[in-house]
């Protein structure tokens, strides 16, 4: 890359705007915007750009126009881009994070400023990542070698969760194999999307990386475009389908990271006492708004009411409140969909009778998105708090008795994303994750993550994987050379 580039300064931000699409390596304004509000007071603080149909084609036009030159670089000049990128991105650092916290909910002092922090980090080190040729075959008379080559035009869909993270996951191993891209943010949380764009015009060539926000209709129109080779989707398992039947028309490359109801097992054996911070958090971090939460903790009918006490009291205190509050440990929910979603759960929780030790009533009188932490004691296995994902801050608690109970009750889900097993005995903890129909399974910890970890989910939890080698890989054709000596 040319050593002359500059890295953006940061300035006075104006969080109101004006946002804009990044398309063919200039900012584009468009006829119409739509509302953005945050979540903690549903008060509009910003509009964000409506791309039209037009503008969409506009955009996978320039980054099929810029993919041969950008494919022709070798991996190290790419990787130099890309490093670049990180460190115009770390020059935007604190901005990104208040907005974040704006237009999502979570609280800037922890959930946001990770968030960022993390992104950054796996751009810059993603970087660095590269495919080896590998050799199958060289004898005196014959080569064979296996290579990745880029896919071509990448079509990116993300979530309104992890707007930032989940965003840059797609960008930084997209670009560093040589493909080009269009992203679409979530239209619950486009700004950050839009900033980073932004910040990426100065960065890299011309229709490299193309951001545009707006509606439903524009992500399939991404997903049926014949010019664009792959769609990396994050969201829910019904958007994920149709991600997939609509992709079909020229059999798009699909990596899909979708939903989960994720099981958390304590095995009898497990010092369950020390555990209990780190398995609120694992539930209750982003108010439950991950897809990787804990959804449901099994605990050994023998230790259950202590850890049901024990869990209570260390969640009774959590505040819930803005963001930006330094005091806040949990933020609202980021959209009035899915807060309804949860008083539709709350409702059933209610009507059914269950045990609610903490929490169970949402106040609707406050003007945030606001959602109490809560506990559901040992509902029963067929309910909906233990069979759906809430995405949000409720939790049932449930009784075991046996370790074959207990798989089978993991594994009766259509999701398979991740899951964790807790006990003494590391040896019989391992063994009863091995059972774990899930793509992910931590024994005596939980959300470990790496630049070099492969996710992904089983079943209708997704399609494919990111990070790792695996990840890289998801970006490219596996193509096979034989060379006659």
């Amino acid at each position: 890359m040319n050593a002359e580039t500059k890295i953006p300064t940061p300035a006075t931000v104006d969080f109101a705007g004006p946002y804009r699409l990044s398309i063919a390596g200039k900012m584009i304004e468009t006829n119409a915007t739509f509302d953005v509000l945050n979540p903690a007071t549903n008060e509009v603080f910003a509009q964000a750009p409506e791309g039209s149909a037009e503008q969409m084609e506009v955009a996978i036009a320039a980054a099929k126009a810029a993919f041969p030159a950008w494919a022709a670089l070798s991996a190290d000049e790419r990787g130099a881009y890309v490093e670049a990128y990180a460190d115009a991105l770390e020059a935007h650092k604190d901005e990104l994070i208040t907005l974040l916290t704006r237009e999502q909910g979570k609280p800037r002092h922890t959930m946001a400023t990770g968030e960022v922090e993390a992104a950054i980090f796996w751009v810059r080190e993603v970087a660095k990542r590269r495919l080896p040729v590998e050799t199958l075959e060289d004898t005196e008379d014959h080569v064979v070698e296996v290579h990745h080559t880029p896919l071509g035009v990448v079509g990116a869909i993300t979530p309104w969760n992890f707007p930032v993270l989940l965003g840059l996951w797609k960008v930084a191993p997209c670009l560093v194999t040589g493909n080009t891209m269009v992203m679409k943010p979530s239209p619950y949380t486009p700004l950050c999307t839009l900033r980073f764009g932004e910040i990426a015009q100065g960065v890299f060539p011309p229709g490299v990386l193309n951001i545009v926000s707006g509606g439903n209709a524009l992500g399939a129109q991404m997903t049926e475009h014949p010019d664009i080779a792959k769609i990396s989707f994050t969201g829910s398992t019904a958007t994920g389908k149709k991600v997939m039947a609509s992709g079909s028309s020229n059999l798009k490359r699909i990596t899909l990271e979708l939903g989960g109801n994720d099981a958390a097992i304590v095995l009898a054996d497990a010092d369950w006492q020390s555990i209990v911070p780190t398995l609120f958090w694992a539930a209750f971090g982003n108010s439950g708004q991950w897809c990787i939460a804990s959804k449901r903790i099994y605990v050994h009918r023998s230790i259950h009411a202590e850890f049901v006490k024990a869990f209570v009291a260390f969640a009774k205190d959590m505040k819930v409140g803005d963001g930006m509050d330094p005091a806040t440990d949990l933020g609202p929910i980021q959209n009035r969909m899915q807060y309804d979603k949860l008083k539709s759960l709350f409702a059933d929780v209610k009507d059914k009778g269950y045990k609610v030790p903490l929490g169970g009533e949402i106040d609707e009188s406050l003007a945030g998105n606001f959602v109490p932490v809560t506990i559901v004691d040992n509902p029963p296995e067929d309910s909906r708090i233990v069979q759906e994902e809430p995405f949000g801050p409720i939790l049932p608690i449930l009784a075991f008795d046996e370790v074959d109970e207990v798989v089978a009750k993991a594994n009766a889900s259509p999701f398979g994303l991740a899951g964790s097993v807790w006990g003494r005995d590391r040896e019989a903890a391992i063994a009863v994750a091995k059972r774990l129909e899930t793509g992910t399974v931590w024994v005596n910890e939980i959300h470990i993550h790496g630049i070099d970890i492969p996710f992904g989910g089983h079943k209708q939890s997704g399609m494919g994987v990111e990070n790792g080698a695996e990840g890289l890989a998801e970006f490219t054709n596996t193509k096979t050379y034989m060379f006659h000596k």
